[in-house]
């Protein structure tokens, strides 16, 4: 097992144990921060680019100012040296806007081993729940003061989520807006197959956060002989579809395998999709 790390810019790599930041950080106290979480392959953090332009944008929406760009990339570099290549990482990196007294943001990345459930959710599929989320699909896009579709340090609502799926006895769960449609898991977008077309939910008109890897499955279906497109879909539809994924950073694509413990339909498109993501095999 890979001892986990943490760089901080200017410092690199600190001590195991050491702090990186403040008691009173705004990260911390009111989750006023963004972070991203890219998956280390033989030790190249993987999308990093599209994962750093996501970061820009919602630092926009924010108004939380970043280091430069290159200053970032040394950071993952410096997380990064060394780290085996035969391991899977799960690297984070993390921007805060500092401490209440109005000091700097706080900026500082972490690596570690991808979870062992990560890797069986690849191998194995995943039982999913809806959950309702109390709020119609066009709701939050529809909001100019609510920064939607970005990646938060305010975490509070997806980890009641998880905590509510493992109370359920299922391994994750699956939004539902209060007219119907089935939007997001906690930490994962949602991917389906209806005949030849791999579909995935619109960010732009739902507020759910755009997913870098869906992007990029998406963009080279193609190249498997399908189809992409965005739309809504229902619940119910995805109980007829002819495949469902939750697709996420370090545990890339995870086939739904029941869905409100109804068994799903299982897919002969899923190694394909996985080996098209590049993801080691589990």
């Amino acid at each position: 097992m890979v001892t986990p790390r943490t760089a901080v810019p200017g410092r690199g790599l600190v001590p195991p144990g050491e702090p990186v930041l403040r008691g009173d950080d705004r990260g911390v106290l009111h989750g006023d921060g963004l972070f991203e979480t890219m998956h280390l392959r033989d030790g190249q953090p993987w999308l990093r680019d599209a994962h750093l332009a996501r970061l820009a944008r919602s630092s926009a929406a924010v108004d939380l100012a970043l280091p430069a760009v290159e200053v970032l990339v040394e950071l993952l570099d410096a997380v990064c040296a060394g780290w085996p290549v035969e391991v899977e990482g799960a690297l984070r990196l993390v921007c805060t806007r500092g401490p209440e007294d109005g000091g700097p943001p706080t900026v500082y990345a972490t690596l570690a081993e991808v979870p062992a459930a990560a890797r069986a959710a690849r191998r194995d599929g995943i039982t999913v729940a809806t959950l309702p989320l109390g709020v119609a699909a066009r709701a939050r896009a529809e909001l100019d003061w609510l920064p939607a579709g970005i990646k938060s340090t305010s975490y509070a609502v997806s980890t009641a989520a998880r905590r509510w799926a493992a109370r359920a006895g299922v391994d994750d769960a699956l939004w539902v807006s209060s007219d119907g449609y089935a939007l997001e898991g906690p930490t994962a977008n949602l991917v389906w197959l209806t005949g030849d077309t791999l579909c995935t939910v619109p960010a732009a008109g739902t507020g759910i956060l755009p997913g870098v890897t869906v992007a990029w499955l998406l963009a080279h279906a193609p190249g498997l002989g399908l189809r992409a497109a965005e739309r809504l879909v229902t619940p119910a539809e995805l109980r007829t579809a002819d495949g469902a994924w939750f697709s996420s950073s370090v545990r890339g694509l995870a086939e739904i395998r029941t869905l409100d413990a109804v068994p799903l339909r299982r897919c002969a498109r899923t190694p394909d999709l996985q080996a098209l993501l590049g993801f080691p095999r589990p």
